[in-house]
């Protein structure tokens, strides 16, 4: 019986120890190859961002310019667009 005992203490040790390297595995390849895919992947994400924000305000800045030079036409497109809107919601 004391035989059995000694052998379930070993394997529960070995198990333990297998986790313990297990844990420090996965530790270094959080550290060493997750982490710095995710900063990665964060900075192309920042800068895709800053790009469609800039892009937007070219735009923006375009159609501003197209109003003040043709304001009536701009009303008239805007009542036209909001006429059809209002006829699509119904």
């Amino acid at each position: 019986m004391a035989m059995h005992a000694r052998d379930t203490n070993g394997t529960a040790e070995d198990a333990m120890d297998q986790v313990a390297r297990l844990r420090e595995q996965v530790e270094t390849l959080m550290r060493e190859k997750v982490a710095p895919a995710i900063e990665g992947a964060a900075e192309k994400m920042e800068e895709a961002a800053h790009d469609a924000a800039d892009i937007l305000r070219v735009r923006a800045d375009a159609l501003a310019g197209a109003v003040r030079e043709q304001p009536l036409t701009a009303i008239l497109i805007a009542a036209a667009v909001g006429y059809l809107l209002g006829r699509a919601g119904r």
